[in-house]
């Protein structure tokens, strides 16, 4: 045992003091007792010196032990980060003493500092110096777009990234991983997504579903970090978005413009980018159920659902009203020209089926123009109608064609979701030359109301246990080399029947898919965790 002196002592205290010291001393220094040594009862009054010894070196204290922690072990995420550096110490818990706080130059992320702060229940400070038990959010350095850096040391958090996506995406990271275990883990994690586009499309068109709904599709997005919101609402079954230049079009049941607003400012606080799609010259029955004249009619009189007759002028000046309107209602990066499923060229003759279409096209084009080519030249000028507000343009690749007169348009990004049209192309067809492509294999990401025509409800397994980016059609991959082609995918949902399920049926059925489809789409790497132990993490997560 160890004695410490607490302070001076004075005259008769001080000898007493050091007699007992040197007593204990010699009982424990290991010298031997009997006659030519010490008494081991002590000494008596006689034996003490004349003078009192210097008192002992006061010991040094000990100090308390520091605790040993484990290793640090990846937080526990949906989807999961692409590296973590390991590191011993407490790591970080909320406490009513830390909050969120903004580093130098960061006010821009005001937004998600309030967010975050809200969702772990700290006080949100704004722009201060990170102190003890603090989450500080910063704007800065370098790296890949939507890339962070998530550090956890001395009792706190610091998220930087080169944009405020990444940032975003770090704070998600650290609420996931104090939901799933109360704590984020001491080290560093280094995450950035494989792909640049990874969402959700949602048919709005043949069923209406309320803005609230949609809303709430958002928040699951930005918590998987999915960063895409595609919304098809425009077709044989409705229109259902508010119009100005042609209010005759619109469905009784549609999102007003406010509503639209609306969704659009959650989408951007969660740094979703909506995309918008008014799909032509097929899908267009709401605007053909107001403006009759502009159907399509076929040489035995069969007037085909949906399909406006191109050759028609006024067909591409209503169009062409919508897309100047709503292009300026939807700010983001990206519009979707559609082109699928033109039924003149779903039949194996379509210039002896549409003969006026046929002529129309040798009218344009010369003797060797078809109606591919007009069909073809109709998806370029569309794309020419968006083409200056400096969006990137997407359609469908049922709607791209080869041996034609006419090609279309470049920068057309591909939206690959079927192997099914008559004269299918392979994916590679497009990759090989040069297209870059999107990835919704119907096969794996199609959830269509009701199962029709084959189509069966996706599974969240089957996507986590055999689907990547490189599965564009069937269950094939194409080769890996196309990868960096290979811009994303999206879980899409289609309305076909569309009283099949409920708002609330839908958005239960895709939360495993769309959750399985985020975990894909930000690592590349092959999942370390079964199913059934990915699965019970997303429900501790989500």
């Amino acid at each position: 045992m160890r004695y410490s002196i607490r302070g001076p002592r004075r005259g008769p205290a001080l000898l007493a003091t050091a007699v007992a010291l040197a007593t204990v001393a010699a009982c424990s220094n290991g010298s031997p007792s009997g006659p030519s040594g010490p008494s081991s009862t002590g000494a008596t009054a006689s034996a003490a010196p004349t003078s009192a010894p210097p008192p002992s070196p006061t010991p040094k204290p000990t100090p308390t032990p520091t605790k040993n922690y484990p290793l640090s072990t990846a937080p526990r995420t949906v989807p999961s980060v692409r590296a973590h550096e390991a590191a011993r110490g407490p790591g970080w818990k909320p406490a009513p003493t830390g909050g969120v706080v903004l580093g130098a130059n960061s006010e821009a992320l005001a937004d998600e500092g309030r967010l975050l702060a809200g969702e772990l229940g700290i006080p949100y400070r704004g722009a201060a110096a990170a102190g003890a038990g603090d989450v500080e959010l910063a704007v800065g350095g370098t790296g890949a777009p939507e890339s962070y850096t998530l550090t956890v040391r001395d009792g706190r958090v610091r998220i930087a990234g080169p944009d405020e996506a990444g940032v975003f995406y770090g704070t998600r990271t650290l609420k996931q991983s104090v939901k799933a275990t109360g704590a984020m883990p001491e080290g560093t994690v280094t995450d950035r997504p494989a792909k640049p586009q990874r969402g959700l499309n949602l048919d709005i068109a043949r069923k209406h579903f309320t803005a609230a709904w949609i809303e709430d599709r958002i928040r699951e997005m930005g918590d998987l970090k999915l960063n895409q919101l595609g919304l098809h609402f425009s077709d044989d079954q409705g229109f259902r978005i508010a119009s100005d230049s042609h209010p005759e079009v619109v469905s009784q049941q549609h999102l007003t413009k406010a509503e639209v607003r609306r969704i659009l400012a959650l989408a951007a606080s969660r740094h979703i980018t909506v995309v918008p799609e008014i799909d032509s010259p097929g899908h267009l029955g709401a605007v053909i159920a107001a403006h009759p004249d502009l159907q399509l009619v076929s040489a035995s009189g069969r007037t085909p659902r949906g399909a406006v007759d191109i050759s028609d002028p006024d067909a591409a000046r209503i169009v062409d009203d919508l897309l100047r309107e709503y292009t300026q209602l939807f700010p983001g990066a990206y519009w979707h020209l559609g082109a699928d499923e033109y039924v003149a060229l779903m039949s194996k003759n379509p210039e002896a089926s549409y003969p006026g279409l046929a002529a129309a096209a040798r009218a344009k084009y010369g003797p060797s123009g078809r109606v591919q080519d007009l069909a073809t030249g109709w998806l370029n000028d569309r794309a020419a109608v968006v083409r200056p507000t400096g969006k990137t343009l997407k359609a469908w690749n049922d709607g791209f064609f080869t041996g034609g007169v006419v090609s279309a348009a470049k920068d057309l990004q591909v939206e690959y979701w079927t192997g099914k049209e008559i004269g299918a192309r392979e994916p590679v067809s497009y990759l090989s030359a040069g297209r870059r492509l999107v990835n919704l294999n119907d096969e794996y990401l199609y959830y269509v109301l009701g199962q029709p025509n084959d189509f069966t409800y996706p599974t969240g397994r089957r996507i986590y246990e055999q689907w990547t980016p490189l599965v564009v059609r069937g269950t094939t991959p194409v080769p890996a080399r196309y990868d960096p082609q290979i811009l994303g995918a999206r879980f899409a949902v289609w309305c076909d029947l569309s009283r099949a399920q409920t708002q609330a049926q839908v958005a239960d059925g895709i939360r495993l898919p769309l959750t399985a489809l985020a975990q894909k789409v930000w690592d590349p790497a092959k999942p370390t965790l079964t199913w059934d132990q990915f699965r019970s993490l997303a429900a501790k997560v989500r």
